[in-house]
């Protein structure tokens, strides 16, 4: 929501502990997201099958029939009997100022889910991909993932900032891929304890995004790799773009592709959401987003990239 004014004006500093305000806002705007369903999505677009694996509420069902439309399995969710599905929701001001809530509702149900029935249905997973969810769910999909040798990826995202140092030490260690942006790697080195070396000491490879500078990876036996960001981005909004970085990246080593390739596929698709309003909203042909990155990569990326793609 937008309120054209400013909170401060509303504000009473000597009146805080008494506090109740209510602003008039002049436009509503319901967008799908959340970091499961972004990145899911992003794989149904590129032409992967993803498998979404989460707890909502019986508020789902148009979101579910969106996703599955776009090539989503959602087959395996939980749905809570009682609670709604974790909504975000809040009002910016002519000062861009925020007002914001985080409901997480159906989202702590996510603990109760085990992975292997899932396997069973679906087969061996490339990867699991463990995102920002309740930490005790995190936690518990992490560790069946290494009893149970299921390679997984390491997203731990908006948790960071919530997480003390024993809980993302325990969602990292073990990881084939750790993923996070440049503020936090340094965020989970301050909060373990660890240095950048000890991080890639327990992961097999670090990919860190770098914003409008593109995406660098490294590993204990892998040389750097440095891709630049997609060329010719008109920014809009950033909500998803480090979603769609990660749907791409792993659509790509779903296709076999090597590293570098597949950081350039990320990037292509996180241009397309920073230049759109909504992380779920970028519409595009196979053919433009080979086209896309023949542009900024080369002929020899867009001729592999284009085999794969839809």
């Amino acid at each position: 929501m937008t309120f054209e004014g400013r909170f401060s004006d509303s504000l009473v500093v000597e009146q805080l502990d008494k506090l109740s305000v209510s602003f008039l806002v002049h436009d509503l705007e319901v967008r799908r997201g959340g970091c499961a369903g972004n990145i899911s999505f992003g794989l149904g677009v590129l032409g992967v099958r993803p498998v979404l694996v989460g707890a909502v509420g019986e508020d789902f069902a148009d979101y579910q029939s969106w996703l599955e439309r776009h090539g989503v399995d959602c087959s395996h969710i939980h749905v809570s009997p009682t609670k709604h599905t974790a909504r975000f929701v809040c009002t910016n001001d002519s000062t861009h100022a925020q007002i914001a809530s985080f409901y997480p509702g159906a989202m702590s149900e996510a603990r109760e889910i085990e992975l292997k029935p899932i396997v069973d249905v679906v087969g061996d997973p490339a990867y699991v991909l463990i995102g920002p969810d309740d930490p005790e769910a995190m936690l518990r999909h992490t560790e069946e993932c290494r009893q149970r040798g299921y390679k997984f990826v390491a997203d731990p995202s908006q948790q960071l900032a919530f997480g003390d140092g024993d809980l993302i030490r325990q969602l990292i260690d073990g990881a084939d891929i750790l993923v996070t942006n440049e503020y936090e790697s340094h965020v989970i080195e301050k909060k373990t304890g660890w240095t950048a070396d000890d991080v890639q000491e327990r992961v097999r490879l670090q990919v860190t995004t770098l914003g409008a500078d593109g995406v660098k990876i490294c590993g204990t036996d892998q040389p750097l790799i440095e891709v630049p960001a997609c060329k010719g981005v008109t920014p809009v909004e950033p909500t998803g773009v480090g979603d769609a970085f990660r749907a791409g990246f792993l659509a790509a080593l779903g296709w076999g592709l090597e590293l570098e390739r597949a950081a350039q596929v990320g990037c292509v698709l996180a241009a397309y959401v920073v230049e759109t309003v909504g992380p779920q909203e970028y519409l595009f042909t196979p053919a433009e987003f080979v086209a896309r990155l023949r542009d900024s990569y080369g002929d020899a990326a867009a001729d592999e990239v284009g085999a794969h793609i839809g």
